[in-house]
């Protein structure tokens, strides 16, 4: 991203802002840290920042209630970061407003990725970035849903896409088959055949070379 980003965490463990703060800042994204709910309402009031990071359960005022109180006065992303993982939980939180909701413990790699896609998303509303991915002679247009190899347009199905979104958001990377599950899948149960069978035939669309299985982990976009 060349634009630069100022983005909060709000977190009374210190151990998970520093390894945040340190994944986000190789991003060349700029990082305002709190402890607790006060300080983030603080920051979000009197700081220019794009996107919040929340934990829920913080002193002074808990995440949903920062939550609250940023929605009544702007519309920046706002991302939950919890060890709850019930589901009454996380539709409580995007029901006040949030944009994403990711349980502990996570993977800082993933954070980054949801905390880009989040930005993207937002600046496009704003009408300040072209919302597209471009690897090599490969671009994925996100609006659109089209990708061209070349100048050939590439036909995809919906599942297709999410995993391309996934593989160009991050080239060279190992996406694992539970993070490969979140790509939109039309059947409700997903096993590593499906997801074989979709790298197969993402293959055969794309090129065989530029999908690289990781025996045991997963399976890369080659750089």
């Amino acid at each position: 991203m060349a634009e630069k980003y100022n983005v909060l965490i709000a977190d009374d463990e210190k151990e998970i802002i520093s390894v945040l703060r340190l994944f986000l800042e190789k991003e060349g994204i700029n990082v305002y840290e709190a402890y607790d709910g006060e300080m983030a309402c603080m920051i979000a009031r009197n700081y220019d920042i794009d996107l919040a990071i929340l934990d829920i359960m913080m002193p002074r005022m808990n995440g949903y209630e920062v939550l609250k109180s940023i929605r009544k006065e702007s519309e920046i992303p706002v991302m939950i970061l919890s060890a709850k993982v019930q589901l009454d939980d996380k539709v409580l939180g995007l029901d006040l407003g949030a944009d994403d909701y990711i349980t502990k413990p996570f993977e800082p790699l993933e954070v980054v990725a949801r905390v880009r896609a989040n930005l993207r998303r937002n600046d496009k509303k704003a009408g300040k970035l072209d919302n597209t991915l471009t690897f090599k002679d490969m671009k994925l247009d996100l609006d659109r849903c089209v990708l061209k190899t070349g100048e050939r347009i590439v036909d995809l199905t919906k599942t297709e896409l999410a995993m391309m979104e996934l593989f160009m958001t991050q080239p060279g990377r190992v996406f694992t088959r539970d993070q490969l599950c979140a790509c939109g899948w039309e059947d409700s149960f997903v096993d590593d055949n499906t997801i074989r069978v979709a790298v197969s035939r993402l293959r055969d669309k794309i090129g065989s070379d530029r999908i690289k299985t990781i025996r045991g982990l997963g399976y890369r976009l080659e750089e």
